[in-house]
């Protein structure tokens, strides 16, 4: 697959350039959870983790979270609300969680209900991450930002989504697709330290959007 490409759909990953400078993305890797042409793009940012324990404001659903058991800053829209992800294991689909629209390794990944009774969940369960907010396209926004070079479209994995360390998901993710897109997983985080840094220029001076639905 072309890692410049523009098939954006649910279940694949936006993995930021290097150099896209948006202090709300920059060096993110967001998992696309909607994609629809008239209502746009909705995903949630897989590797900016709070300070914030899910035991803190979720207490009911504490025991069900994926170390680190904390909240993950999932996108700068309504980060005051919370949504999760859940990986359920087998064919049912147990009451308040519902399977992404997305490629098959992501098959029983999907949203859950914060508001469902965990008793009712729990045994499905086998990994639950929780995020404050979400990050959020327009119709034709993240296919002319694709266009534009600010971010890679690449397979998702479900341990993606459930990383233990996921500071490590954006070098991770880069690293794992071989070539060039290997070499930039060692892209230092200041560009003036590179000078491999030419090639890329003409996306120094790329801001993302303001990312609303």
């Amino acid at each position: 697959m072309d890692p410049m490409g523009s098939d954006a759909k649910a279940g694949r990953l936006l993995v930021a350039t290097p150099l896209l400078g948006d202090p709300n993305f920059r060096r993110t890797v967001v998992l696309i959870v909607e994609h629809e042409d008239v209502q746009g793009t909705l995903g949630v940012v897989l590797n900016r983790p709070s300070t914030i324990g899910v035991g803190q404001v979720l207490e009911q659903w504490t025991d069900l979270a994926t170390e680190p058991s904390v909240v993950f800053r999932g996108g700068p829209v309504a980060p005051d609300s919370a949504l999760a992800l859940a990986l359920i294991p087998g064919i049912d689909e147990p009451v308040g969680w519902h399977p992404l629209d997305g490629a098959p390794a992501l098959a029983r990944l999907g949203l859950l209900d914060l508001d469902t009774p965990p008793r009712l969940l729990a045994p499905a369960i086998t990994s639950l991450r929780v995020y404050a907010g979400y990050a959020g396209w327009s119709p034709g926004q993240l296919e002319a930002e694709i266009d534009e070079g600010a971010w890679y479209v690449l397979a998702a994995q479900p341990l993606d989504v459930f990383a233990a360390e996921p500071e490590l998901l954006w070098r991770h993710v880069l690293r794992r697709q071989g070539g060039d897109l290997a070499f930039l997983a060692t892209y230092p985080d200041d560009p003036a330290m590179n000078l491999g840094a030419v090639p890329f220029a003409r996306y120094g001076g790329h801001r993302a959007r303001s990312h609303h639905r």
